[in-house]
């Protein structure tokens, strides 16, 4: 099983590594035959799963039940789980939320927010939790940001994220996950820090992981498709395409193929 040591160290190694969301165990069993090596248990499901037209109704009853799933059919990944909005806002709910999903199964608990969190993060650390700090495009805040947009357009919205990055980190924070951020950004995050691995989604190639919701890369999102978004499904046939689109998947964080520059948001910072 991998590890948050093993993901620490692929980083110092210079080995990317692939994540994906998943929800249920027949699609964590193809991500353990095809070696993903992390996987991510999303409020995203709020959408891909329950059908709603954002993360917010999302319960922790909701995110235990689906990582206990994924948890049963996967003994390869390193598992994370969203806290879902509102499950954090304060210390005592942060740790009860935490203690929750992880006797289900998790490994980690993400949170989204910026320095704001250090405290919650300090304390969670404090107790056990490894916590990975989600920063960029936050969906929970979707209603603040006014829309899912590119963030850090600029070099003051930029410098002001990396000072968030410093603060959770400093705090205690073991991962980073940047979403919808310029690609320079997102490689100054991952050389600004060279012992926490940091994973992006429409972040950039440079980052040290990459993560795309499953529904999403297969081909199954019926909707808008974000720019960062490859369909790895429509390259596959027969039987296996699933599995085989996961394994292409994995191959092509790890040989840097994806993301491509078509995949990425190139803004002069």
């Amino acid at each position: 099983m991998i590890s948050l040591s093993d993901l620490r160290r692929f980083k110092a190694d210079g080995r990317k590594f692939s994540c994906l969301t998943c929800y249920d165990a027949s699609m964590a069993k193809a991500m353990e035959i095809a070696e993903v090596d992390t996987i991510l248990i999303g409020d995203s499901l709020g959408m891909t799963i329950q059908g709603h037209d954002s993360t917010l109704p999302v319960t922790v009853a909701d995110m235990a039940y689906h990582t206990a799933a994924v948890r049963r059919a996967n003994q390869h990944a390193f598992i994370l789980t969203d806290l879902p909005f509102m499950s954090y806002a304060t210390l005592n709910d942060a740790l009860q939320s935490a203690r929750t999903v992880m006797q289900a199964g998790a490994q980690m608990v993400k949170l989204e927010g910026g320095a704001w969190l250090a405290e919650t993060v300090q304390v969670m650390t404090r107790n056990g939790i490894p916590v990975c700090v989600h920063l960029g495009l936050t969906p929970q805040s979707v209603n603040v940001f006014g829309g899912y947009k590119l963030q850090a357009r600029n070099r003051a919205a930029a410098d002001q994220l990396l000072a968030d990055c410093k603060a959770v980190v400093e705090a205690g924070a073991a991962l980073l996950l940047l979403e919808c951020v310029p690609a320079q950004l997102g490689k100054e995050v991952a050389e600004l820090f060279p012992e926490i691995p940091v994973i992006g989604i429409g972040a950039g190639v440079d980052t040290d992981g990459q993560v795309l919701v499953v529904q999403d890369m297969l081909g199954l999102n019926f909707g808008h498709t974000a720019k960062f978004v490859r369909n790895f499904m429509k390259e596959q046939s027969g039987a296996n395409a699933i599995l085989d689109a996961f394994k292409a998947y994995h191959a092509a964080v790890l040989d840097s193929s994806f993301p491509a520059p078509e995949h990425t948001f190139q803004v002069e910072l």
